[in-house]
């Protein structure tokens, strides 16, 4: 994948800088709010799967949606906790750099694409309820997650492939907790100018790809919700919306802020900052965002409590 003109064999992590007590205080609280992801979404999925009152297309993609949020994490967060016990600088090869910033884009990338599908979803529901179970049935949902994940992956390969075709000439010290791909262009001898662009536009292409198509679903959501005449249905209908609208505001967002500007290089600390919220804050806070305000999931995870107690209890 790499050619003859590619220097680094291994680039070293700098992580977070700060005293030893420091770095301590920093991996317990992510070490916690790692912990609470993966339990978060693992529920989740679990229940999405078990129960049989979420066998919906909206429990559906958000079961896609947890699993998603927990390989995304599960690629950043425990090589990042190592580096914070490390005394020095964290080293990571050639191979698993490439390895890394390709799952964690590609990821991400379909993470968008199906929070866009998600808002039509929800489009689907609100205004086109009559005709809502025959357009969105289970050969349309499962096609959407298909095309979501192939669309992810695919739309990655050149992106990364370019990044690592680059002579790394300057150092192989990447100033972040995993391999930002800003951070690997600064460290580039080549100019880099033209391919920041070019990331820039993709970036552009998937983020607001699927940003529209949300923008419209939820403006006609919006003007039916205002529609109907009781405050009661009124309350119900923007429920089913609240917890995708929350994560979508959070999640592009973010994402926003780090990859949609022309300067892919700029500001290590301001993007060590955005990677936190992207990688750490937003999965942590999505399982409370889709089962706080939610009552189907709520009644779903009570009824799996009490099937556990009653099994205990025998």
């Amino acid at each position: 994948m790499l050619g003859n003109h590619s220097s680094a064999t291994e680039f070293y992590l700098l992580g977070f800088s700060g005293s030893r007590e420091l770095r301590h205080i920093l991996f317990a609280t992510f070490f916690f709010f790692y912990l609470v992801t993966l339990m978060g979404n693992t529920v989740i999925i679990v229940i999405v799967c078990l129960d049989k009152h979420l066998q919906s297309p909206m429990y559906f993609f958000l079961g896609h949606l947890s699993a998603l949020e927990l390989l995304v994490t599960t690629i950043i967060v425990p090589m990042m906790l190592w580096g914070l016990l490390l005394p020095g600088m964290q080293t990571i090869s050639l191979a698993a750099c490439v390895t890394q910033l390709f799952l964690y884009l590609a990821l991400g990338t379909t993470e968008f694409t199906l929070l866009g599908a998600m808002a039509v979803d929800r489009y689907m529901a609100v205004c086109n309820p009559l005709r809502y179970n025959v357009i969105m049935n289970s050969r349309t949902c499962n096609f959407v997650v298909i095309v979501s994940w192939l669309f992810g992956f695919l739309f990655e390969i050149w992106p990364v492939y370019a990044t690592f075709q680059l002579s790394y000439c300057k150092s192989n010290v990447v100033d972040n907790f995993f391999c930002d791909r800003g951070q690997l262009l600064k460290l580039s001898c080549d100019n880099t100018l033209f391919m920041e662009f070019i990331l820039f536009l993709m970036a552009i292409f998937v983020l607001f790809g699927s940003l529209i198509p949300t923008i419209v679903s939820y403006t006609y959501i919006i003007s039916t919700i205002l529609k109907i005449p009781s405050a009661s249905g009124r309350r119900k209908a923007f429920s089913t919306c609240a917890s995708h609208f929350t994560c979508v505001v959070i999640g592009y967002g973010s994402c926003l802020f780090l990859y949609v500007k022309p300067k892919q290089t700029q500001a290590t600390d301001y993007n060590r900052v955005v990677s936190l919220m992207v990688y750490v804050v937003t999965p942590f806070l999505n399982p409370f965002i889709f089962t706080l305000r939610n009552d189907k999931v709520i009644e779903a995870l009570r009824d799996r409590v009490k099937q556990c107690c009653h099994l205990f209890r025998n």
